[in-house]
């Protein structure tokens, strides 16, 4: 008896902290805000291999951009 009134106070005391532990804004579904810093990036295509990558990454040539340095070497001489 005693060995299941010590279960029942164990499980109470998970079941109260997890029901505290979740505030309601986790509970409810919703659309999620994106963060500051996820912003959408130009994405341009290597002119030699076609590979797309963000514009800022890219490598700058007379012909076009290129995704690394070999492939504008290899393109441009």
């Amino acid at each position: 008896m005693r060995f299941l009134l010590i279960l029942g106070v164990l499980v109470f005391g998970v079941w109260l902290w997890r029901s505290q532990r979740n505030t309601p804004e986790d509970r409810q579904p919703g659309p999620r805000q994106p963060k500051a810093g996820a912003l959408p990036q130009e994405m341009i295509r290597c002119r030699q291999c076609g590979m797309h990558l963000p514009a800022a990454e890219a490598v700058l040539g007379k012909q076009g951009n290129y995704c690394c340095t070999e492939h504008l070497k290899l393109s441009e001489p």
